[in-house]
């Protein structure tokens, strides 16, 4: 991802202009474009469609869409996370729905994925402090090139899922490598590895 420093946006007008195209979102009034690689887009998919497979199973008033921006109020920020996972019993309390797919409140998510790519800091640090102060309760860092900072990922640096889960106001961390299976407190019969996850993002030669 890219920041085009030029341009300065409030959270409405971003809404208002880039709110349908899924190349930018915008931090602190700064338009940020985001560039995600093929196997980027891999990684996400494959998140998705495990967590799809957990939501069906288990019949849950979950869903996850296909755009998503999370408006954070107060701020001049906007994420769009790559794998949200929202509770439909909950979005009649959001104000912007019906008219944007616009989520303003923690209550109405489940679980936040962001795929790591170049801007790995604001993953690592910036939307760990703001989706802790949302109250999203789980949040995955999946970094599938292991390309992080030591301090969050470890000496030698490899591939590395990181789930995120809220305890009263504060992440608790727990890191995922190799063929380790993944824990999450949302989706607790889970089948997944970090192994499974970090191949996706890799070329199939037939």
């Amino acid at each position: 991802m890219v920041q085009s420093a030029s341009i300065i946006l409030t959270v409405d007008e971003f809404i208002s202009h880039y709110g349908e195209c899924d190349r930018y979102e915008l931090i602190d009034g700064e338009l940020i474009e985001m560039e995600p690689t093929g196997p980027h887009e891999q990684v996400s998919a494959l998140i998705g469609r495990k967590l799809n497979v957990e939501i069906d199973r288990q019949d849950l008033s979950y869903f996850i869409p296909h755009r998503c921006l999370i408006k954070l109020l107060g701020t001049e920020t906007a994420f769009r996370p790559d794998v949200i996972v929202l509770d439909q019993t909950q979005l009649i309390n959001e104000p912007l729905w019906q008219q944007q797919p616009v989520i303003t409140s923690g209550n109405s998510i489940k679980v936040i994925a962001e795929v790591v790519s170049t801007n790995w800091q604001n993953d690592y640090a910036r939307k760990v402090e703001d989706y802790a102060l949302l109250g999203v309760p789980e949040y995955w860092i999946v970094d599938y090139l292991g390309i992080g900072g030591r301090e969050y990922i470890g000496k030698p640096k490899q591939p590395t899922v990181t789930i995120c889960t809220l305890i009263e106001d504060e992440y608790q961390k727990q890191l995922f490598q190799n063929n380790e299976q993944l824990i999450s407190s949302i989706f607790h019969n889970l089948q997944l590895t970090a192994q499974q996850i970090f191949t996706a993002g890799r070329f199939v030669i037939e």
